[in-house]
């Protein structure tokens, strides 16, 4: 469902992402994890269609990123920390207006709208404007947006970064329904039990390389470790003293 095939991408003499190639299968939960600076974002905005690759390719259910940048994201729910919204909208107004760019039928939009409102928990500022809004209601806007139109495959950038613990519940269980559903999931997270808890697999990054990939309880073996934060700090200074 996703497919990444040697996914590069350089900035001058500065190299983001290097040889990047992993799969996400329909039904199938991966996480990214790595520090800072380690290419996570870049690599996410190279599969969503935002960022053209210097070399290698990305599908998104069959569908060339660079080819058909427009259909990729017809069939991808992208999530990312600093994806902006229109101040003078309303989040009802910004659903609606993603609704129509995705084709779906009025009533299916107001159906959907009205069920994200309530799961997320945003009926006392969804007809408020977005310039109003504080980082965590707009971060539940920007998550119901990636959601809106169901699509097959979802990509999400630390998308429980200034959530309540209320709603970053709904939206890790949200994410197993998705699962369940069959559609396929790749997140970036900082919080180790996030990705402990709901992730198929595991894609370690250091400096735009993956160092290490595969499910918790491999890593963990590999690495002699307990818990997935101790093969983190492990693997990472690893790659620091080489």
């Amino acid at each position: 469902m996703i497919d990444a095939d040697a996914l590069t991408k350089r900035y001058g003499a500065v190299t983001a992402a290097d040889g990047i190639t992993f799969q996400v299968a329909a039904g199938e939960v991966v996480g990214l994890l790595g520090p800072n600076g380690a290419g996570k974002t870049t690599i996410l905005r190279m599969l969503a269609g935002i960022l053209t690759p210097s070399s290698g390719s990305a599908r998104v259910d069959g569908v060339d990123t660079v080819e058909d940048a427009f259909e990729v994201k017809r069939r991808l729910g992208f999530l990312s920390g600093d994806t902006a919204l229109y101040q003078r909208l309303t989040p009802r107004e910004v659903l609606r207006y993603f609704g129509r760019l995705h084709g779906l039928a009025p009533q299916v939009i107001t159906d959907r709208i009205e069920k994200l409102v309530g799961e997320l928990r945003m009926t006392d500022f969804a007809d408020r404007r977005c310039a109003t809004l504080s980082a965590g209601q707009k971060q539940k806007t920007n998550i119901a947006r990636a959601f809106l139109h169901d699509p097959p495959a979802l990509v999400l950038d630390e998308p429980t970064t200034a959530l309540d613990i209320v709603t970053g519940r709904f939206l890790l269980d949200a994410i197993e329904r998705a699962r369940t559903a069959g559609k396929a999931v790749l997140f970036s997270t900082h919080v180790m039990g996030e990705a402990e808890y709901l992730c198929d697999r595991v894609l370690l990054l250091h400096e735009g390389r993956i160092i290490d990939q595969g499910t918790v309880a491999e890593l963990c073996a590999r690495a002699g470790a307990r818990t997935l934060a101790e093969v983190f700090l492990r693997r990472m200074d690893e790659a620091e003293r080489k």
